[in-house]
């Protein structure tokens, strides 16, 4: 049986109640609180699970704040990721939430449920509109991730296991679907051709013809989150000592999945290449993605091309590896999907090309 001793002050006035458990075989449990109510329901809770042999000891979990347990994941873990600007700003996020406040041991199913509810319910400083439910998907996932290597790896155990896989997730929001359409294409490139910054029709053409990331073509600074104040760290963009004009081949050191990978360069990819003057930088493409965005907008604009962002260049691009024969697991070496769910979501096939190849 438990033992549940009032605590008084100097005055003999009762101000507490201390709850005291002892069992043969784990270490004796003491615990303090306001009424005795709840000392008394604490102390069956730790005798029932002793009972049925899945007490785990809740110290360092009540001592340990979310707060201190990201902070923490941010200096250990995240120094070794080869992507660590988008996980560093959702740490500061949940650091800053609700949620960072409590402990690990206080930190429930309900409680992260309606974290999840009033996020999706936000507005972005950023937008001025309500958060995506891609947003919140990727902070309760990171979440997850820092818990689950505190219960494996630093022995932090909770009672009831990881609570973010006890909860649903937001739901996925669509992919894009847009693409090059009619004569698009020609209009685009017509329109870049006109453009008073020389890279932006080269840099167009080598991104329709290679499926790769702004990123891994241009050189780019970022500009900081206004909701978090982080920039991203710098990215090189393609350089001429990673390509292979012979094997018609570029080498990507750093990607954004933290893998390396090798594109093919198709005939136009690689005349384009032949075709750009040589930096002594050593940059493919002289110019940053921050100084091409605008001309890019501005050369759809011209060309009356509405909804086509630079990045949907790359879901246009994987949708051709698809249409020009090549299986899955050939695209994914190309685009370093890492999975083939995270493909289809780059993947728009057009039924009229389809039915070409049905006869």
């Amino acid at each position: 049986m438990a033992t549940i001793n009032s605590r008084e002050d100097q005055d003999g006035i009762t101000i507490g109640w201390q709850a005291i458990v002892r069992k043969k075989g784990y270490p004796s449990q003491t615990k303090t609180f306001r009424a005795k109510r709840d000392a008394e329901a604490w102390a069956r809770t730790i005798e029932s699970e002793m009972d049925r042999g899945v007490w785990r000891d809740r110290s360092r979990a009540e001592a340990t704040s979310v707060a201190d347990l990201l902070d923490r994941y941010a200096r250990e873990i995240l120094p070794e990721k080869k992507s660590r600007q988008g996980p560093s700003s959702v740490i500061r996020i949940l650091t800053a939430s609700e949620i960072g406040k409590l402990s690990l041991a206080a930190l429930s199913p309900e409680k992260l449920a309606l974290y999840r509810d009033r996020r999706i319910k936000s507005v972005s400083k950023k937008t001025g509109r309500p958060l995506t439910s891609q947003t919140v998907r990727h902070e309760i996932a990171l979440l997850s991730r820092v818990i689950t290597h505190a219960i494996k790896e630093w022995g932090i155990p909770l009672a009831h296991g990881n609570p973010c896989l006890q909860i649903k997730m937001p739901a996925q929001s669509g992919a894009r679907d847009r693409r090059l359409v009619d004569n698009e294409e020609e209009k685009l490139l017509s329109a870049c051709g006109d453009a008073r910054n020389p890279w932006l029709r080269p840099v167009v053409v080598f991104a329709i013809e290679t499926a790769m990331r702004a990123g891994e073509i241009l050189e780019s600074y970022g500009t900081a989150d206004t909701e978090t104040g982080i920039r991203p760290q710098k990215t090189p963009g393609l350089q001429w000592s990673d390509v292979d004009l012979k094997k018609r081949t570029a080498h990507l050191p750093k990607t954004k999945n933290g893998e390396a990978r090798t594109v093919p360069l198709s005939s136009r990819a690689v005349a384009t290449l032949e075709a750009l003057p040589r930096n002594l930088d050593g940059r493919v493409f002289g110019v940053t993605y921050e100084g091409i965005h605008q001309s890019y907008v501005r050369a759809c604009r011209r060309a009356s091309i509405t909804g086509l962002t630079f990045h949907d260049l790359r879901h246009e691009a994987t949708s051709r590896l698809f249409e020009k024969g090549l299986n899955p697991m050939q695209v994914a070496a190309i685009t370093g999907h890492k999975t083939l769910q995270m493909l289809k979501r780059y993947t728009h096939l057009r039924a009229e090309d389809l039915a070409k190849l049905l006869g």
